[in-house]
């Protein structure tokens, strides 16, 4: 390779004062993986990821072997004054990693599940698919959320929301310890023994602490669930309100062991879509049940006879094809993704939300408008404390607007616009594993925490990376002078 490329990267850098002149090419006889800098094969596949409308234009990007790697990229940032940035699968990704050194975790594929302790051991480049898996080999099952194709160690650090949640919690409630490399490149392992307070910090904390290379998780006897999704037409809006005021009421008496989300969508009139959804609009209700199927298909009874059209799947089913219900999409996409959480919905709120799939009116379309149902052990305080919380929401507001670049600002116009209307019945609060676009400003991350929380992460942020060396992510600034 000519060192052309390398050589303008290098002069780049140099412009900036607060970074050292060393050359970045002596990283490579630190590094056991990979060392990539731009104009290399293989730099921008690296740097990519699931999420597209977020673009990386690393200094230098290390595909890091093992956790030796990792400490040794970190350390490099701290002493050449570059901010650190870490991926693994992309789909979390929200704030670009311009000039920092970014750490790609793919390759730590360690697995292992014991059965007798009910728990697995989870390398930091592993798919939820694949621990899935490796769980179901022994009976066993791990809290994911709506897609097998999301990295573990992102969902994890972000609290985790499981489809299972009503009835177990958060993931975060079931990690038994992580291993972490800090910003003195020391790697640790934290547990409720172990530096509690940085294991707190961590599980709801991002990225803001280090790169957490492995974690144990405790796993759940669940083999099957009772679940699906059903189909309802949603052009007339009195039927539409009729089914998510049907909906809403249902999910308020539901137990514990059932967990649902309800989705409203006002498709285009496009040609990739299948001719019978074509410029349609529909309300979908998914539900996953962990009790058994009889009692399970008589708990969704209600929702059947409000009249699915053709699409009602819900049956037992083996735990590994959980995310199966939600049919996330596999491939890379360009989309603009926004949340909230929700207080308790009433008819005003019904009559907003369905005038957003009303043919007759302006605007859309929403191809996915989500309501989460929460409440159940969510609500409740974890076994192992974290900083993850709802806040006493009860519903979790998810927006997915397909964001191509000739429909970006659109696509942000139309989030606005859901987001604003129903601002009456929001919260205020967020969720740390859903803040993406604007949301990863500092002054909005702090929604995603209580009051108190947010403080005792950033003096925590203080007392493991007062530096900022961690800041390419959902910022939570260290506590000080100037900060607050």
């Amino acid at each position: 390779m000519s060192d052309m490329p390398e050589r303008r990267m290098i002069d780049m850098l140099h412009t900036n004062a607060t970074v050292d002149r060393r050359d970045l090419v002596s990283l490579r006889e630190l590094i056991r993986g990979r060392t990539l800098h731009p104009g290399d094969e293989g730099f921008e596949e690296a740097g990519s990821g699931w999420l597209l409308t977020v673009e990386h234009r690393p200094a230098v990007v290390v595909v890091a072997a093992d956790a030796d790697d990792v400490a040794a990229a970190v350390r490099f940032a701290a002493e050449a004054g570059f901010p650190v940035a870490v991926q693994s699968t992309g789909h979390g990704k929200s704030v670009p990693a311009d000039g920092a050194v970014f750490i790609a975790t793919g390759q730590l594929r360690e697995l292992s599940v014991d059965p007798r302790a009910r728990t697995a051991r989870i390398g930091a480049g592993l798919r939820w698919g694949e621990v899935l898996a490796a769980a179901a080999e022994h009976g066993l099952a791990p809290l994911c959320g709506s897609s097998a194709q999301v990295g573990v160690m992102g969902y994890l650090t972000g609290g985790g929301l499981p489809l299972t949640g009503r009835t177990y919690g958060f993931a975060a409630d079931h990690v038994r310890s992580l291993d972490i490399v800090t910003a003195d490149g020391l790697l640790r392992t934290v547990s409720p023994a172990q530096e509690p307070d940085l294991f707190w910090a961590v599980r709801g904390g991002k990225s803001n602490f280090g790169v957490v290379v492995a974690a144990e998780i405790e796993l759940l006897p669940l083999r099957t669930v009772y679940g699906g999704e059903l189909w309802y037409p949603g052009e007339d809006p009195t039927h539409a309100a009729h089914v998510l005021g049907s909906y809403l009421a249902w999910a308020k008496e539901q137990p514990e062991e059932m967990s649902s989300s309800v989705t409203l969508m006002r498709l285009p009139d496009a040609p990739q879509l299948p001719e019978e959804f074509r410029g349609r609009s529909f309300i979908q209700i998914r539900v996953v049940y962990t009790g058994g199927e009889e009692q399970g298909a008589r708990l969704v009874e209600p929702l059947r006879a409000l009249g699915p059209e053709d699409k009602d799947n819900c049956a037992a089913l083996p735990y590994t094809q959980i995310t199966e219900i939600y049919q996330d999409p596999r491939n890379p996409v360009s989309a603009h993704l926004r949340s909230a959480l929700l207080r308790e919905l009433d008819d005003e709120a019904v009559a907003e939300l369905v005038s957003f799939i009303d043919p007759s009116n302006s605007g859309g379309p929403f191809p996915g408008i989500e309501l989460r149902h929460l409440g159940g052990a969510l609500n409740r305080p974890p076994g192992r404390p974290h900083a993850v919380s709802t806040q006493g929401a009860a519903f979790h507001l998810w927006l997915r607007m397909p964001a191509p670049a000739e429909r970006a600002e659109a696509a942000r116009t139309a989030a606005d616009e859901v987001l604003e209307r129903l601002r009456p019945w929001d919260t205020g609060a967020m969720l740390p594993g859903f803040l993406f676009d604007h949301d990863s400003a500092p002054e909005r991350v702090r929604r995603a925490y209580t009051e108190a929380s947010h403080q005792r992460l950033s003096t925590l942020k203080a007392t493991y990376d007062p530096n900022q060396l961690f800041r390419i992510n959902h910022n939570i600034p260290p506590s000080g002078p100037g900060t607050s």
